[in-house]
């Protein structure tokens, strides 16, 4: 376990990578969510590694750029922060009705983070779609309640972020001593 990763996670369209963007301003060390830069790519070279085309294939993918992110920052010192985790693939599979094989599960298990994980929970007032997020309200709210289920399952302790603005939300990590 990395004590000094903590992971920012919860569902889509809650407002983890603006939230991710001002820790980094801040200057933390920080992870980029993998599924948005994969789902970039596969439209670029018009792949089907997508969440509506090929779902195990977006899985492996993240999977694969999740672990080299995990590795590559090992010898970072402070804080590292992450724009979802290794445990979101197995929520995402779980959510999709998908077995997880066991090589993903394994990783989740291996590459921890610390065991304080903060989920950004869905948020009405903030949910927008995007040309790489197209999930409805509802399968937002259902995934921030997978992704809640999942780290808790692995033995994550939750701590939910306020349902407030950008710097509210970075001064309430700042405030739980990451760092």
């Amino acid at each position: 376990m990395s004590d000094h990763f903590f992971v920012v996670t919860g569902g889509p369209g809650a407002g983890k990578t603006s939230l991710i963007t001002e820790l980094a301003r801040r200057g933390f060390h920080t992870i980029p969510e993998s599924g948005r830069a994969i789902i970039f790519e596969e439209l670029q070279r018009g792949g089907d590694a997508l969440p509506w085309a090929d779902r195990l294939a977006y899985a492996e993918r993240m999977l694969e750029q999740d672990l080299r992110a995990y590795s590559a920052t090992q010898a970072l010192s402070g804080a590292v922060i992450f724009d979802r985790g290794i445990p979101d693939i197995l929520g995402y599979l779980t959510l999709c009705g998908l077995p997880v094989p066991p090589h993903v599960a394994a990783a989740a298990k291996s590459a921890r983070h610390n065991r304080r994980a903060f989920l950004v929970p869905f948020w009405d007032k903030i949910f927008t779609q995007d040309s790489e997020r197209k999930q409805t309200r509802a399968e937002a709210e259902a995934t921030c309640a997978v992704i809640r289920e999942t780290y808790t399952a692995l033995g994550y302790q939750i701590t939910e972020l306020p349902r407030a603005d950008i710097t509210t939300r970075a001064d309430f990590i700042c405030a739980q001593r990451v760092n």
